[in-house]
């Protein structure tokens, strides 16, 4: 009998690939925690591998470590552009520092140095014999026409005292600059002695002052000669130079001594 049962049979696997359809059109699963957490990388693993990258031969690190090493044996003409930089940089910042710290000690010395002379008064008599003559009347001159500078009688009178060493020193080392410098300062000392000396000892005091400047102008204006330089010049004598062979003639061939009754042996 035949049976009317409509009823899919049950073929094994087919359930099995219908499922297997269906998950693909499912959006796939997330994977585990622990396995997402297990592919992670340590916090500073990439900047270990630069690190470990840069040490190696020929790496960046690696490279600059060589430049530096080789400092000593290539000296500042071998060195690499940028350790020179590095050190003029550094050299630069070093004397930065320095300048700032000794800005207070070197503005108080420059003071003190300044100031170092007494007090310069119109007629008061602080040097004696015939050093007096001369330096009075340059100590009245400087106090009666520094009134209504910005500084002190005493500090002009400091600064033409190291403008007159200054001169000396520099002229006697030759110096054109220290020489010129001497002669204004000779001529305003000079011109200084004349307006400010009584009018009784004027010319005595102004001639003293003459011979003072003089006198030691011997040691700042030393080996300097009034002469006027005379330059000859010697024309060199015009000598005409024409390179010429000469090819000696050869010797005449020696003469034939054989007689003239010797003829030579002919076949008839």
């Amino acid at each position: 009998m035949t049976d009317h049962n409509d009823r899919t049979p049950n073929i094994p696997g087919q359930r099995q690939e219908l499922h297997h359809d269906q998950d693909l059109n499912l959006p796939p699963a997330p994977p585990p925690a622990g396995d997402h957490q297990g592919a992670k990388l340590p916090q500073f693993a990439a900047a270990r591998e630069w690190w470990d990258h840069a040490w190696e031969t020929g790496g960046f690190l690696h490279q600059r470590w060589e430049d530096v090493r080789q400092v000593p044996e290539l000296g500042w003409h071998g060195m690499a552009n940028w350790v020179k930089a590095a050190l003029g940089l550094a050299g630069i910042c070093a004397v930065i520092i320095l300048l700032d710290g000794a800005t207070d000690v070197l503005a108080t010395a420059l003071h003190d140095l300044l100031t170092a002379v007494p007090r310069v008064q119109v007629g008061t008599d602080t040097s004696d014999g015939i050093f007096a003559v001369v330096d009075q009347p340059i100590r009245s001159y400087i106090a009666a026409h520094s009134a209504t500078l910005p500084i002190s009688a005493s500090t002009v009178y400091t600064l033409w005292q190291i403008v007159g060493l200054f001169g000396l020193v520099g002229g006697f080392f030759r110096s054109s600059g220290a020489r010129l410098t001497w002669t204004a300062w000779g001529a305003a000392s000079i011109a200084m002695v004349y307006s400010a000396a009584p009018a009784d000892g004027r010319t005595i005091a102004t001639g003293l002052a003459v011979l003072a400047w003089t006198a030691a102008s011997a040691l700042a204006l030393r080996g300097l000669s009034l002469r006027p330089s005379l330059f000859i010049h010697t024309a060199a004598p015009n000598i005409d130079i024409r390179p010429e062979i000469h090819v000696p003639v050869p010797a005449a061939p020696p003469v034939d001594d054989t007689p003239d009754n010797v003829h030579p042996l002919t076949k008839r």
